[in-house]
């Protein structure tokens, strides 16, 4: 099978396209390389604008993973403008041409963001997508343009994600447990912004498991899951993470707590994505933040801007 994954050299596609060669896919990535290129040696790599690719670029794949994008709040905010068309109408671009291609499945990466703020429910797949932030509003309408695209001959899967945390060979430290880890170990504090809100997690290598079960799921499969590795309170979160790197440090690390409002509170039920895609997570916060540790040698200064979307997409914008 000829997979093309859109915008593979970034956070989650620097894990994901390993794991899909190990399991004998053939690989191409088109990505412009704003964070750079962390890829083994021999991942054939086209450094393009995707609104510049055409069928012929298509033609030949079996499916298309779409995982470009702007890829937080922080950037959709700086950047409106772009982010509507990069979020909301690039997904639907790539998914037209890749259906004239004869592509026969396109996966989304979509965000759970599009929930918005919910009190004290477990959203599924059709509950209301609510969210009133340009980044959970622009997804929401990248997804739905692909989704339109759908039909017998093409499968349109959306993985609708919790916050993607973990170990990446292109890391980042702007990401809920990364940033708490990051500051457990240079600054011996986590900072709890709002210990009560709600956020779905989802362990970077959870994160692979859910495409590598859409890419191997029945042709006749398609619509919105939910992934996850579980729900929690943002508090569970900094709790977690403090205990977790006491012991790994030996030192004593201390939770501030600042109460501060947000409007972005969600936890999901992600049973669809095991009843159809046979989806099953296996990390916890504990697996998250030991992957990092263990990896801690190869970060040099967690502070460097490349380790920040924000901050490199700033510089690019600001050329």
């Amino acid at each position: 099978m000829k997979i093309l994954v859109a915008g593979g050299a970034g956070y989650i596609g620097s894990a994901l396209v390993p794991e899909l060669l190990d399991h004998g896919y053939e690989v191409v990535v088109i990505d412009l390389l704003w964070f750079g290129n962390y890829l083994q040696a021999g991942v054939k790599v086209i450094q393009k604008d995707l609104f510049k690719c055409e069928k012929k670029d298509m033609e030949g794949f079996d499916q298309v993973i779409f995982l470009a994008g702007l890829s937080n709040d922080p950037m959709a905010e700086y950047s409106p403008s772009k982010n509507f068309v990069y979020n909301g109408a690039l997904p639907s671009y790539i998914a037209y041409i890749a259906k004239l291609a004869g592509v026969k499945r396109f996966i989304y990466a979509s965000s759970c963001s599009v929930y918005g703020y919910t009190v004290d429910k477990l959203y599924d797949e059709n509950s209301p997508a609510i969210s009133s932030y340009p980044y959970g509003i622009s997804k929401l309408q990248g997804e739905f343009g692909a989704l339109e695209l759908a039909d017998k001959n093409f499968s349109v899967i959306s993985l609708r994600q919790g916050t993607v945390c973990g170990h990446s060979p292109r890391m980042r430290f702007d990401l809920i447990v990364n940033t708490m880890f990051r500051d457990a170990f240079s600054k011996g504090k986590i900072i709890v912004n709002n210990p009560s809100i709600w956020r779905p997690i989802l362990s970077i290598n959870d994160a692979v498991r859910a495409y590598l079960r859409a890419v191997q799921a029945n042709y006749s499969i398609g619509g919105i899951f939910n992934v996850a590795s579980d729900n929690y309170t943002v508090g569970q979160v900094g709790d977690n993470v403090r205990d977790d790197m006491s012991v790994l440090t030996g030192q004593k690390i201390q939770i501030e707590l600042l109460n501060r409002q947000d409007l972005r509170n969600y936890k999901v039920n992600f049973n669809k994505a095991k009843t159809y895609l046979g989806y099953l997570p296996k990390e916890n916060i504990t697996d998250i933040v030991k992957n990092m540790y263990h990896h801690l040698d190869t970060y040099g200064d967690l502070s460097n801007d490349a380790y920040y979307n924000i901050q490199v997409f700033k510089k690019i914008e600001s050329h």
